[in-house]
């Protein structure tokens, strides 16, 4: 399979475009097997969050491995309970631990929680992890314009990443045009939607006829070939090896847009400026 490209974040640290997401994997044997899997077969970037309670089982893979740390790209997010400026610091701790690493790649603030309105204090001690150099970067994931721009209004530094929901039925194009203009990268969670529905999408069915691939691939390398990091999550080994078998062909200009215009505007999560979960 060809190499996973990377892309350069805005503040210069190199990540990869594609690696696995372990949302909703349980911990212990089906975490641990699977980015032990993943990491085999050549992916180099997993991403967990201390809310999918499995960060353990994806420190005990990264270890039994065997490979390079500096090798590797591991993110984690803080959840939702912690945020605050003194518990996030206490909840980061609590992950590096589990985790079982000295240093993290990326931190994000899994959920803005408006109406919690924790979210800059919270943002300012992501900035004194990154300063203290335990993080190599830090972003955000569900973030809207508006939640931004405080950011930027009220701190010195710009987030690398803003992990959202992003799939054919909801392509965020003000969002992400936003991002890009403050050079932030668009993320996709779920960029398969949960349930698959795109993938029975007949357009991209006709898709992946013509370049004899999956739906998913097509899916996946129209993440790619939109500047989209993209993290899909799977616990078996076929599908884990068809998802990173998306380097050896591209889309035409034509099909991308076929299926920039499928958006519908659907989401299958929750509206970031209304879910306050803790």
């Amino acid at each position: 399979m060809a190499g996973i490209p990377n892309i350069k974040l805005n503040n210069g640290v190199l990540m990869p475009q594609f690696g696995l997401g372990v949302f909703k994997m349980d911990e212990g044997p089906e975490v641990e097997s699977s980015v032990l899997k993943a990491l085999e077969l050549g992916y180099r970037s997993i991403d967990t969050a201390a809310g999918y309670q499995n960060e353990a089982g994806v420190g005990r893979a990264v270890k039994a491995s065997g490979i390079k740390r500096e090798e590797l790209f591991i993110t984690t997010k803080l959840a939702n309970r912690d945020q605050g400026y003194d518990s996030t610091l206490k909840a980061f701790d609590a992950s590096m631990a589990l985790l079982g690493l000295d240093y993290l790649d990326l931190y994000l603030i899994h959920w803005p929680l408006p109406l919690v309105n924790k979210y800059v204090d919270t943002w300012k001690a992501f900035i004194k992890l990154y300063k203290d150099k335990r993080i190599r970067s830090i972003g955000v994931s569900n973030f809207e314009p508006a939640h931004l721009e405080r950011l930027f209004a009220e701190t010195d530094v710009v987030p690398v990443i803003n992990q959202v929901e992003y799939h054919p039925y909801l392509t965020q194009t003000t969002l992400k045009a936003f991002c890009a203009k403050h050079d932030i990268f668009i993320e996709a969670w779920s960029p398969l939607m949960r349930g698959g529905d795109i993938l029975n999408d007949a357009k991209i069915g006709t898709m992946a006829q013509k370049y004899g691939k999956t739906a998913a691939q097509v899916v996946l390398r129209w993440n790619i070939e939109k500047g989209v990091v993209t993290i899909p999550k799977s616990v078996h080994e076929a599908r884990i090896r068809e998802n990173m078998n998306i380097f050896d062909f591209e889309l035409d200009a034509d099909d991308i847009a076929v299926i920039d215009v499928l958006n519908k505007n659907l989401r299958i999560g929750p509206d970031p400026n209304t879910f306050n979960n803790n």
